[in-house]
C-alpha cells in the first residue's frame, strides 16, 4: 500500500510521537532516494527538507500532489489538504480539480465508474487509461501502410540499389527492398503497446494486471516502440484516427510523465505530480464557467507601465471582459486563519490590475476555505476600486457551492483600507 500524504504532512525513517498525525514513517533507502529528488529540484519545490528539533530530518509536502514512486517500489501519495476532508474524500476532490485541466486525460474521465475512492491513486490512473483503451478496441484497432525496409530472398516492391550494394555485395541471392505493407504497427498503436507493458511493471492491483495481459495480447503484432518521442511526433490524429485521440494523450503522460510539472534526477522511478496553485485556478475559472459567467483565464494585453511596455498583467479570471460590469479575479492557494494572513503583496497585485482594466469597478481574491475563518467575505475600498476577499470551500461540489452568491454580497463585511 501506498504512503499517503497530505499537504504539509511529512516524512522520515524513524519512528515517532505516534500523537503526531502529521507524520509518516520510511525505509531510509528510499528516504535518501527522495532527498536525492528534492535536491536534484531545488527550483520547483514538490517537497521540501527540514530539520525539525525532536524528529531530525523530515521531508515535507508542499502544494504539490500527486504520485511518486522510488525505484524500489515505495510508492507515496500526495492529496490536497482540504478542511474536515477525510483521505478518501480529498482523493475524490483532487480528481474532481483534476477534470477541469486542460490538455491532459482527466477531463473525460467518468467519476462514477471508478468503483471505489480507497484504491491507490496511481492505480486509479490506470484504471482510467484501460477505461479509455477498452472503448478504444471496441471501435477497432487502425492499420496503415507502413513502410518497411528489409533483406530478402525474393524481390519485392522496390530494390534499394544504394543498400543493396552495401548489404549484398557477397551474398548475390538477396534483395534489399523497402515495400509497403497493412500493418498494425504503425506509432500510435507501438506507444499503446508500450504503455501497457510499463504500467504492467507499475501497477500491483490484479485486477490492472490482468487487464493489461489481456490488451498485450491484441496488441501482440504490435512492436515496442523505440524511440518514444519520435513516434509521438508522428502520430496522425486525423478524423480516421480520432477515438485515439484521448488514449494517446494518456500515452503521453505515463511514458513522458514531466507533462504536467517538470522534474530532474534518475532516483525516482515514476513521478505525476501537479501545483495546487494551477489546479485550483482551473477549478475555479471552471465553476465560474458552469454557472453561465463569460470567463476568460489568464487573460493578457495589460502593462503595469505602457511606455514602454513592461511588466505584463496576467489576472487569472477575467468576467465579462469588456462590459461596464467587468470582475477582475485572482486565485491564491494560500492558507487564510484570519485577516492577518491575507497577504498584503496579494492585495496590491490586485489593486494594480484595477487601475487597468478601466470597466472594472469590483475586484476579488479567491482563497482556499480554511480552518478559523469567521467570516465569508472580506472587502475593502481603495480608489473607488472594491476589493475583496472570497473563500472557495473545495469541499463542496459545483452543485453545492453558492460561491457566486458570495461574490454578489459586494457589501458585507466593508472596512476602509487605509494601509493601501
Amino acid at each position: 500500500m501506498p504512503i499517503i500524504l497530505k499537504e504539509y504532512e511529512f516524512l522520515q525513517t524513524k519512528d515517532i510521537n505516534q500523537s503526531n498525525e502529521k507524520a509518516h514513517y520510511m525505509e531510509e533507502k528510499s528516504f535518501l532516494e527522495l532527498e536525492k529528488f528534492i535536491l536534484e529540484n531545488e527550483t520547483t519545490p514538490y517537497l521540501k527538507i527540514i530539520s525539525k528539533k525532536g524528529y531530525g530530518k523530515i521531508l515535507q509536502a508542499q502544494n504539490f500532489v500527486g504520485v511518486i514512486q522510488t525505484k524500489d517500489g515505495t510508492t507515496i501519495e500526495i492529496l490536497p489538504k482540504i478542511l474536515h476532508v477525510e483521505i478518501d474524500e480529498s482523493k475524490k476532490i483532487l480528481l474532481r480539480m483534476l477534470k477541469t485541466l486542460k490538455k491532459s486525460p482527466f477531463k473525460h474521465i467518468n467519476m462514477a465508474n471508478l468503483k471505489s475512492s480507497k484504491l491507490p491513486l496511481l492505480e486509479m490512473f490506470i484504471t482510467m487509461f484501460l477505461d479509455e483503451l477498452s472503448w478504444l478496441i471496441k471501435r477497432g484497432i487502425k492499420s496503415d501502410y507502413v513502410k518497411k525496409q528489409e533483406n530478402l530472398k525474393f524481390l519485392k516492391g522496390k530494390l534499394k540499389l544504394s543498400e543493396q550494394i552495401k548489404q549484398n555485395y557477397i551474398h548475390k541471392e538477396r534483395f534489399f527492398v523497402e515495400y509497403e505493407e497493412f500493418s498494425s504497427d504503425r506509432a500510435e498503436n507501438r506507444l499503446i503497446k508500450t504503455t501497457l507493458n510499463f504500467l504492467y511493471k507499475k501497477s500491483k492491483l490484479n485486477q490492472n494486471q490482468q487487464r493489461i495481459r489481456e490488451f498485450l495480447f491484441i496488441f501482440d503484432d504490435v512492436s515496442q516502440s523505440k524511440d518514444v518521442k519520435t513516434d509521438f511526433a508522428n502520430i496522425c490524429l486525423d478524423r480516421q484516427m480520432k477515438d485515439y485521440e484521448q488514449v494517446l494523450v494518456w500515452s503521453k503522460t505515463f511514458l513522458l510523465e514531466n507533462s504536467f510539472s517538470p522534474y530532474k534526477g534518475s532516483e525516482i522511478a515514476f513521478a505525476l505530480l501537479f501545483d495546487m496553485n494551477l489546479l485550483f485556478e482551473s477549478y475555479v475559472g471552471t465553476y465560474l464557467k458552469k454557472n453561465n459567467l463569460h470567463v476568460e483565464l489568464q487573460d493578457r494585453g495589460k502593462y503595469l507601465v505602457e511606455h514602454p511596455r513592461k511588466f505584463a498583467l496576467k489576472p487569472d479570471i477575467v468576467i465579462d471582459k469588456d462590459t461596464s460590469n467587468e470582475i477582475i479575479a485572482d486565485t491564491k492557494y494560500k492558507v487564510i486563519k484570519e485577516e492577518k494572513d491575507i497577504s498584503q503583496s496579494d492585495m496590491y497585485q490586485l489593486y494594480a490590475y484595477g487601475t487597468k482594466y478601466k470597466n472594472c469597478s469590483q475586484l476579488y481574491l479567491i482563497y482556499p476555505k480554511g480552518e478559523n475563518i469567521e467570516f465569508e467575505k472580506y472587502s475593502y475600498i481603495k480608489d473607488k476600486l472594491h476589493l475583496n476577499v472570497v473563500f472557495f470551500d473545495l469541499s463542496l461540489k459545483f452543485e453545492e457551492n453558492n460561491f457566486i452568491q458570495k461574490i454578489k454580497e459586494t457589501k458585507q463585511c466593508t472596512h476602509l483600507a487605509s494601509q493601501l
